[in-house]
């Protein structure tokens, strides 16, 4: 009986040693997945070098992207109320000191925050509670707002106008 328990508990400690190491490689794994991710070039842009060999192939210039001037309330209790957009971001939430101060119970104090980076304004959740929405995704990270794309925090939605 004693050898039969000796050789149950070498048998489970290295059964969970195998586990352990499963784990361990699945997620080294998934790191090396999303980090390579980043480091993929665009499928379909030319190279320098085929560029100059096949000037066809490179694509004309983007029109040139109209620039937000304003920041309007759509929807919610602030409707119709108008920030004019400067070089300073802009802090949404319920705390008095925001710029814009929103009046929603499922507004956090500080909620978001709307910031110029170049030409592009650009949109983070600051840690809320109920979470900001770009279009119709939550925001994970700071991402760029395109004029027209609604931003829903809470009850009230904003955009970004000419």
């Amino acid at each position: 009986m004693n050898d039969f328990s000796t050789l149950t508990v070498t048998v489970l400690r290295f059964g969970f040693l195998i586990l352990l190491w499963i784990m361990i490689f699945s997620v080294v794994t998934a790191m090396r997945r999303d980090l390579a991710i980043g480091r993929k070039a665009k499928v379909g842009t030319p190279t320098a070098r085929q560029a100059r060999k096949h000037p066809e192939l490179v694509e004309a210039e983007p029109p040139a992207r109209a620039t937000a001037h304003r920041l309007v309330v759509t929807e919610g209790p602030l409707a119709g109320t108008e920030v004019e957009l400067a070089a300073s971001p802009i802090l949404m939430g319920r705390a008095q000191e925001a710029t814009l101060v929103l009046e929603d119970d499922y507004a956090s104090g500080r909620h978001a925050r709307l910031f110029p980076q170049g030409t592009r304004w650009f949109i983070e959740d600051l840690g809320s509670t109920n979470g900001t929405y770009l279009g119709d995704s939550v925001l994970t990270r700071a991402l760029p707002v395109e004029l027209g794309v609604p931003i829903r925090i809470g009850k009230t939605v904003i955009e970004l106008r000419p």
